[in-house]
């Protein structure tokens, strides 16, 4: 016998009709009849009294009943408690993310994999590439999204494993409210750097990227307000205080704002997936990793121009 002849059969006696359980069990009613039949094969007895009006249980089939149930919560519990051990049910994932990278790819790798696994303890870490991989090291963290130059992962790769996700593009944006910036497709950094603007905080990998490429142009920006995380720069520049320079990817379902892209300098970063290359990823964490790529690779084809796989 086999667990789907005693799952028909418990389906069959609870219904005490052939052609109800086939719909429970979204099977064909002849099916399901020969797979009662092969049990009573291999039992060598009948399990059911047939007639027009239904079917009942045999002797019998009364004594197989109770173990057949048994039987078939007995698998249950080894299922769950091998989806257990391999962490898909009963467990947690620590993951850390840039503050970009925590309202945009994250949050949609995480919300994906929480439905489904809810079971799983999800803790995230927000902050800058650099404390994120004293984290990783440390042992605080399972995996983490940062943003590096092609260089810096080449460096950190001694000491975990990386993978590039994407290389994706800082853009100009402005409130969808107000005149456009530009009527071209991209606009210069030197353009740029008359316009009022609103800078991240200084912890922000963000802000060191573009402080350096004003610097190297020889360009002051005009700077209106300074120090702000992500979501409150995102807003200002939604209600007309000033632009910002950003990620491509934290415009994703943000009608509110208008984007341009940069050039001369074009500037970019590369998003990497990190994780302790001396440890060995749990089932949890490796089905993470699965859906963190997945989702990078959605962004990519949503984002056109602007971002690309790596």
């Amino acid at each position: 016998m086999n667990f789907e002849q005693l799952r028909s059969f418990v389906e069959v006696a609870r219904f005490g009709n052939f052609s109800r359980a086939a719909e429970e069990l979204y099977l064909a009613q002849p099916s399901l009849s020969r797979q009662i039949a092969a049990l009573e094969r291999d039992l060598g007895a009948e399990l059911f009294h047939r007639a027009r009006g239904g079917s009942t249980l045999t002797a019998a089939g009364e004594v197989l009943l109770p173990l057949a149930r048994r039987m078939l919560a007995d698998a249950e519990s080894v299922r769950r408690e091998l989806a257990e051990l391999a962490g898909l049910e009963r467990g947690r994932v620590r993951i850390g993310a840039t503050p970009t990278l925590s309202i945009s790819l994250a949050a949609e790798a995480l919300s994906e994999f929480h439905r489904e696994h809810p079971g799983i303890e999800l803790h995230l870490s927000e902050q800058g590439s650099r404390r994120l991989l004293d984290e990783l090291g440390s042992g605080e963290l399972d995996l983490a999204l940062v943003t590096t130059s092609h260089a810096a992962s080449a460096a950190a790769a001694e000491r975990f494993t990386v993978t590039p996700l994407l290389v994706e593009q800082l853009v100009v944006v402005s409130s969808a409210a107000e005149a456009p910036i530009t009527n071209r497709d991209a606009i210069r950094l030197a353009d740029v750097a008359g316009l009022p603007q609103i800078v991240f905080s200084s912890t922000y990998d963000l802000r060191s990227t573009t402080d350096a490429a004003f610097r190297d142009a020889d360009l002051i920006p005009e700077v209106v307000l300074e120090g702000a995380e992500m979501d409150a720069v995102l807003r200002f520049v939604e209600r007309g205080l000033g632009v910002a320079i950003v990620p491509a990817m934290v415009l994703i379902d943000r009608p509110g704002l208008r984007s341009v892209r940069l050039e001369e300098p074009t500037l970019t970063r590369l998003i990497s997936l990190t994780r302790p290359a001396d440890v060995a990823p749990t089932a949890a964490v490796d089905v993470m990793q699965r859906t963190i790529a997945a989702t990078a690779t959605a962004f990519a084809a949503r984002a056109g121009k602007t971002m690309r796989l790596a």
